[in-house]
This record gives structure tokens, C-alpha cells and sequence, in this order.
């Protein structure tokens, strides 16, 4: 049973993922003034994303902490696998994004003025992945 929970957790935590992604990289074009809104992302994100899914007993470790505490210390987690699978992917040819032209980026693989996005997605996952029948578990 273990098994199919965290691999419900795992696709859970994909599937955010793509939506965020898409929605993120369609208001982009938004932005850019492009007619399509065309929103996009890599199937390689889905398993990076998933492993989101991982953090769960850390959620429950942290639960006790001021939300501000617990959206930087998912923060910092993210940051480090965007790190780790960007660099990776990087070395292999394969990294779907590339932050060089950003001023705020750490070796093309991760940009630091997405703080903020991935405080919130951690705190969203969190949510998530602790509701149980519409309470937190």
C-alpha cells in the first residue's frame, strides 16, 4: 500500500509540475505579446517534479513551523534539485532550460529570482501532500 501512495504522490506532484510550468511559460508569452499563449515544458520535468513527492516526511518534520520557515527550507530543497537535475541533464545535452542570459543564474541551471516560485510550490505541495480527506493529515 505504501508503494501506491507514494507513487500517487509521485504523479501528483508530475502533473503540478507540468501545469505550473505551462501556465508559468504561457503568461511569458503573454508577456512577449505572442497571440498564442503557447505554454510548454519537457517530459523530463515530470519526473523532477514528481520527486517533490520525496519531501513528504519532511513536511511532517517541519509542520509544527511558522509557514515563512517551512516555505524556505522547500525552497532551499528545490533549489538543490534544480541543481543537481539541471546539472545532470547538462552534462548529458539534455537540460530543457537554460538560464545564462539571467543575471541571477548559478551555472545556467538554476536563477535565484525564482525564490519566490519555489516557495510557493513547495508550500503547494506541501498542502497536497498532507490533505487527507480535506484535512491535513
Amino acid at each position: 500500500m505504501k508503494k501506491i501512495k507514494i507513487f500517487q504522490d509521485f504523479v501528483k506532484c508530475g502533473v503540478i509540475g507540468w501545469c505550473m510550468e505551462i501556465l508559468v511559460t504561457a503568461f511569458d508569452a503573454l508577456r512577449r505579446r505572442e497571440p498564442t499563449l503557447t505554454g510548454h515544458t519537457s517530459l523530463f520535468m515530470f519526473p523532477i517534479y514528481g520527486a517533490a513527492c520525496l519531501l513528504r516526511p519532511l513536511f511532517y518534520l517541519l509542520s509544527g513551523l511558522h509557514w515563512i520557515i517551512r516555505g524556505l527550507v522547500y525552497m532551499s530543497c528545490i533549489f538543490s534539485a534544480e541543481y543537481l537535475s539541471g546539472r545532470f541533464l547538462q552534462k548529458r545535452g539534455r537540460c530543457p532550460w537554460g538560464y545564462e542570459s539571467s543575471g541571477w543564474n548559478i551555472r545556467g541551471v538554476v536563477r535565484l529570482d525564482y525564490a519566490p516560485a519555489w516557495f510557493g510550490l513547495g508550500l503547494l505541495f506541501e498542502r497536497v501532500l498532507l490533505k487527507k480527506n480535506g484535512k491535513r493529515s
